[in-house]
């Protein structure tokens, strides 16, 4: 009777509080350490595989503790899955969950090597559109050693094409081709996303790294693409670097960058650099997000020799997770729980891989971690940054202008046939001379892009495929049609030849859209 009537008067309390005024509730806010709750966000997690279930663990332990209002839907991914036959690691069904939350934690996986399984990172983030990777980047010097204790990097990386479209083929007996893909509307979406980013926190340069003096079309597309959209935020600076010595800079003198956007490759390879620079790739988490949907993990992958040995650290989980509990606008926890975990770092409480003899104060295994984070909720730290979330943003960071499609003149003018060969590169166009008609003339071989006739060198050194460039002549004003591609296909294929790949050319108002050979 006792309890029904305190529940009763529980609820009667819950009704006053509510009828009071916004003052009256911001000030009962600021008066108790745990915020008001509200409803619980629904979240799909997957506890993965190695370290995975125990980080998973330690970090929802931190985060519910700290007063995260979550509705958890589990599922299960990776090794298991692909030991059952699914190779793309996860259950069509579990993609349901996805769908219905929009948003997933996910601890690392284990994917087997070879045999066609396909990476659930980039199926999950190709399927859902999650075409922005963030992933901080900064030191906590002095409790983790570091050669940068002044570095605090942002990358922005694209997620969706480049190398990572995963088109891949075996040509011939001796070579494999990558296609590499860098579309108009991706690009705009990355770095229009890394402005955006950059003006919400206040960060005041984004420099974008590519190799457009090699890849004149793909990433000079980027860089094009980079140059447009700088020009519309006056409020920030903005630069361009070969990824090469942008890369060797980042790493030599990261404090001289903040905001760094980038393709897939170079930003997968160059994140992991800059959190290891930072003190360690253990620490880093990250955001993957979309216009509908977004993932949050640790950068590191699954560990299995660490697996059921209470090691791990969580602490790249659970900066990943610190992301998404401000993407889901919780971001008073957010800071509660990243606050806490600061003063940890900074009270020496470290596990194994981090843990520094002179610096750190006590070893501490995957479990005690979280709880050293739970016994410090409430505090900041004194001589690291806090954290401040106050201002974090309101609006999604997708939002941007509709695109709107070039309205260029596209013309064919020939094709690149690839042909499988292994003969002197003089016989070979002596068969092809013949076959050119409709007014293309055999314009090129070239071997690995390198031309390699008409005036090839000897000292070349050549593969079993060669691309032979047939064309207009340039300045024509003329195009060509399929049908004519077809028949110089059947002719190619009536003399014996083998083509084991066809790429148009086409003219884009008049300007080549393909590149010369190298030495051409």
């Amino acid at each position: 009777m006792l309890l029904s009537n305190f529940s009763h008067l529980q609820l009667c309390f819950r009704g006053l509080v509510n009828t009071f005024s916004t003052s009256f509730l911001s000030f009962f806010h600021r008066s108790n350490p745990l915020p008001i709750m509200a409803s619980a966000t629904p979240i799909t997690v997957a506890y993965g595989d190695g370290i995975g279930p125990e980080i998973m663990e330690a970090t929802l332990h931190i985060i519910e503790e700290a007063g995260a209002r979550l509705e958890k839907h589990v599922i299960e991914i990776g090794e298991k899955q692909y030991l059952k036959g699914n190779m793309a690691g996860i259950e069509p069904s579990a993609f349901e969950s996805l769908r219905s939350t929009r948003v997933f934690l996910k601890a690392p996986i284990t994917t087997p090597q070879g045999g066609g399984f396909k990476s659930l990172n980039v199926t999950t983030r190709k399927a859902f559109g999650l075409y922005a990777n963030i992933r901080p980047c900064l030191s906590y010097d002095p409790f983790i050693r570091t050669k940068h204790p002044k570095m605090d990097v942002v990358i922005v990386r694209e997620n969706e094409e480049d190398l990572y479209a995963g088109i891949e083929h075996r040509q011939t007996l001796d070579v494999m081709q990558c296609l590499k893909l860098i579309s108009r509307p991706g690009t705009e979406k990355i770095v229009r996303y890394a402005f955006e980013y950059a003006r919400a926190y206040g960060r005041k340069k984004v420099t974008c790294f590519t190799k457009d003096n090699i890849m004149k079309l793909t990433d000079g597309l980027f860089h094009k693409i980079f140059d447009e959209i700088a020009a519309e935020y006056k409020d920030i600076e903005n630069e361009h670097w070969i990824v090469d010595i942008g890369a060797a800079k980042l790493a030599d003198t990261p404090e001289a960058f903040d905001v760094v956007v980038m393709p897939n490759l170079y930003g997968d390879i160059l994140s992991d650099v800059a959190a290891q620079i930072a003190g360690s790739v253990g620490l880093a988490g990250s955001a993957n997000i979309g216009d509908g949907c977004a993932m949050f993990e640790a950068i590191h992958g699954s560990a299995p020799r660490r697996a059921g040995q209470n090691l791990a650290n969580p602490s790249g989980l659970f900066l990943g997770a610190i992301q998404m509990l401000v993407h889901i606008g919780q971001a008073d926890i957010a800071e509660r729980a990243h606050n806490a975990w600061l003063k940890t770092i900074e009270d020496g409480v470290h596990t194994y891989d981090i843990f520094k003899e002179g610096i750190s104060k006590e070893k501490v295994g995957t479990k005690e971690f979280a709880k050293a984070v739970v016994q410090r909720l409430g505090k900041k730290p004194e001589v690291l940054r806090s954290v401040d979330y106050s201002k974090a943003p309101k609006r999604p960071l997708t939002t941007r202008p509709a695109y709107v499609r070039s309205n260029e003149n596209r013309e064919l003018v020939g094709a690149d046939v690839f042909i499988a060969w292994t003969d002197k590169v003089d016989a070979l166009a002596a068969k092809l001379q013949p076959l050119a008609a409709d007014g293309m003339v055999l314009e090129m071989i070239s071997n690995r892009g390198m031309k390699v006739w008409p005036g090839g060198m000897e000292e070349t050194f050549t593969v079993d495929v060669s691309r032979c460039r047939f064309a207009l002549p340039e300045g024509s004003g003329k195009s060509t049609n399929h049908d004519a591609i077809l028949a110089l296909l059947g002719r190619i294929t009536k003399a014996g030849l083998e083509f084991v790949k066809l790429e148009g050319l086409y003219n884009f108002d008049g300007k080549p859209g393909f590149s010369r050979g190298q030495g051409q």
